[in-house]
């Protein structure tokens, strides 16, 4: 299903919203009820029992930038998942919340084609940054679940 969402006309889901609630470091539910997982980044599991190594953290930092807030959200080709989540890449002031999760060391970059193909090398070259300073989970745990 493509969708490039350019306006409110999107036939993928809106593109302007409020977030309610954040599940975890890279998946958030919307005023409107609708769940967005975000393009391009995995963060280590928290929810469902799991407890993986800064999981909460990402979650912590996640709720941090847009719990709560005005978001906009930029569709690529896939518009939901299997999961019946929407795909986006969601900004909140102007700034991306996927760049900022892999840049602080919260996210891995995860691509699944065809989407995310245009920004892959830029998120891939912030991750490269953050484990070789050593940034977030990439300093603090011993292995990094969603790197795998």
């Amino acid at each position: 299903m493509g969708c490039r969402a350019v306006d409110d006309d999107s036939p993928c889901g809106p593109t302007h919203a409020t977030v309610e609630r954040v599940i975890d470091g890279d998946t958030i539910v919307l005023t409107s009820g609708e769940k967005v997982r975000y393009l391009l980044v995995d963060a280590n599991e928290v929810t469902n029992g799991k407890g993986a190594c800064f999981g909460a953290e990402a979650r912590t930092v996640n709720r941090s930038l847009v719990e709560g807030k005005a978001v906009d959200i930029a569709y690529d080709e896939v518009c939901a998942d299997k999961y019946g989540r929407l795909l986006g890449y969601v900004s909140v002031d102007g700034l991306d919340v996927a760049s900022l999760l892999v840049e602080g060391g919260y996210a891995c970059v995860l691509y699944i084609p065809p989407d995310g193909a245009a920004r892959r090398a830029e998120l891939e070259s912030l991750q490269a940054e953050a484990r070789a300073a050593g940034a977030g989970m990439w300093g603090a745990c011993p292995v990094v679940a969603c790197a795998d």
